[in-house]
């Protein structure tokens, strides 16, 4: 029998250590400090008389029994999971959650989806990152995060990407300029006007620049921002046309403070995806991913 002489804490060493490629990066993930982490490898090799890994100046390299150990020991991890989740007993489950947002599903759905993972999983705290696409995937490919719920382009397949939701675009303007242009302006009329819109990688506005150079417009008139927040403000002080995110602006719609516009060309809709690498993540971080689907439907059916 096992009994004591290997621990959960031992092999989730082990995981994060192969995850996160240091010591120092493991320690960070499992909220304890490097010796920690280094004498609990040291033990894990005493106990079974192994080498697990080798380590060199700021990184570490498996052996091939290392290796092996590796997929056994996140095995073992999954099935602690589904023991409590057996016992209906996730709230004994303690961890933490990297998660990583951009900016249209932190001013939507994201209290939301807070409270609902922690509903199922009170004891796992929520590390929470909100940044631009680029950064998010950035943070994603080196494993600093477990889960992205990432707006944009359809990120690479590097992880499981599951599409949640899709943000249709507007054209936006105060009443006074609405009145000036018309609610049903060409595009030609909106290139008169300051365009206050995206950051200048985002996908909608590349599309925007293509547009405008295929009909020969003036390009220096995008405004661009890599704060979507800060476009609405800009907006509401009738600073220029802005093109925003449908659900970011439907309550200044709604209040009178800006107008909708129908313009003959608008971008492809902004699609929201969930992001998580199935080999290394733990059983929770799936869960986490179908709650934040609800949550995202949820929002898109009251805004219907």
């Amino acid at each position: 029998m096992i009994k004591s002489r290997i621990t959960l804490k031992q092999l989730e060493a082990l995981v994060q250590v192969v995850d996160q490629g240091t010591f120092r990066k493991a320690a960070l993930a499992l909220g304890t400090t490097q010796p920690n982490v280094s004498a609990r490898i040291a033990s894990l090799e005493t106990v079974l008389d192994v080498v697990l890994m080798h380590r060199d100046a700021g990184s570490v390299r498996l052996t091939a029994t290392g290796a092996e150990l590796v997929t056994a020991a996140r095995a073992v991890i999954r099935s602690g999971e589904a023991f409590l989740e057996v016992a209906d007993r996730r709230d004994l489950m303690e961890d933490r959650l990297r998660l990583g947002v951009t900016e249209l599903v932190a001013c939507t759905w994201l209290h939301d989806f807070l409270r609902r993972f922690r509903a199922v999983y009170p004891s796992v705290k929520v590390a929470l990152q909100v940044d631009l696409a680029h950064e998010i995937d950035r943070q994603m490919a080196v494993g600093a995060l477990d889960l992205v719920l990432q707006s944009g382009a359809k990120p690479d397949q590097s992880a499981a990407c599951t599409p949640i939701g899709t943000a249709p675009y507007a054209w936006l303007a105060i009443p006074k300029t609405a009145e000036t242009i018309g609610r049903s302006p060409r595009m030609a009329t909106v290139f008169d006007q300051s365009i206050l819109t995206h950051a200048r990688h985002t996908q909608a506005v590349q599309e925007l620049e293509a547009f405008a150079d295929a009909g020969g417009f003036d390009k220096g008139q995008i405004v661009n921002s890599s704060s979507l927040a800060s476009c609405l403000p800009m907006a509401m002080d009738g600073m220029g046309v802005a093109l925003l995110p449908k659900p970011l602006v439907q309550d200044a719609v709604a209040a009178g403070t800006l107008v909708e516009l129908s313009c003959d060309w608008t971008p492809s809709a902004l699609e929201t995806y969930s992001r998580f690498d199935p080999d290394r993540s733990a059983r929770f971080v799936a869960k986490a991913s179908a709650l934040a689907a609800q949550a995202a439907a949820r929002f898109d059916d009251q805004q219907n």
